[in-house]
C-alpha cells in the first residue's frame, strides 16, 4: 500500500488507513453522537448516506461545510441521511449545532477510537484530525462517490457530492 498524503497550509501530512474507492463496500465504523451513544454505518441501513468529514467544527471552512449540508438536507429526498464526522468531542459538537442551528445533519464524533478515520483512510495521525472529505454510500452499502480534499483548508466540491446523493435517492 502506497503512502498517501494531503496538504495542510502547503505542508504534507500522511493519511492513515486504506484508500476507499468508488465501488468499494463501505466500511463499518463506530462513532458517538452528542449524547455519547454509539452510532455506526448500519444505523442508517437502507438509506443513501452522504458523509461529510471535517477536521474541526470550530474552523471557518468546516463550519461553512456543515452549514451548507444542513441547508441542502431539506432539499434532498427523505431516504438520504447526511452525517458530519469530526474528531471534536461530542459536547463541543452539541454546542456547535445549537449555536449554529444545525438540525438536519447528524453530527458525529470519532474522537474515542478514530474508527471512522482508520476505516475510511482519512486519519491524519500527526494532528489526530480527519482529512476534509466526502463519501456517498448507497442503500446497499456501496461507496458511490469519494472526495478527499487535497488541501485541508479548502472546500470540497459540494455540487458533485450532492448530485451523487440525489442520483442514488
Amino acid at each position: 500500500m502506497s503512502q498517501r498524503t494531503i496538504l495542510f497550509k502547503g505542508n504534507p501530512l500522511r493519511l492513515e488507513g486504506p484508500e476507499i474507492k468508488t465501488g468499494d463496500k463501505a466500511p463499518e465504523f463506530k462513532v458517538l453522537d452528542e449524547g455519547l451513544n454509539p452510532v455506526s454505518l448500519s444505523d442508517f441501513s437502507g438509506k443513501v448516506r452522504l458523509i461529510s468529514v471535517v477536521p474541526s467544527l470550530d474552523t471557518q471552512v468546516c463550519e461553512m461545510q456543515t452549514r451548507r449540508f444542513n441547508e441542502e438536507a431539506s432539499k434532498l429526498p427523505e431516504n438520504v441521511a447526511i452525517m458530519t464526522v469530526s474528531m471534536d468531542l461530542p459536547f463541543a459538537q452539541k454546542r456547535f449545532c445549537s449555536t449554529h442551528g444545525i438540525d438536519r445533519v447528524k453530527v458525529l464524533s470519532d474522537h474515542r477510537e478514530a474508527s471512522f478515520g482508520m476505516a475510511y483512510g482519512v486519519l491524519i495521525p500527526e494532528l489526530r484530525l480527519l482529512a476534509r472529505s466526502i463519501f456517498v454510500v448507497d442503500a446497499q452499502d456501496m461507496v458511490r462517490y469519494t472526495e478527499i480534499v487535497p488541501e485541508v483548508t479548502t472546500h470540497p466540491d459540494y455540487d458533485k457530492a450532492l448530485a451523487a446523493a440525489r442520483e442514488l435517492a
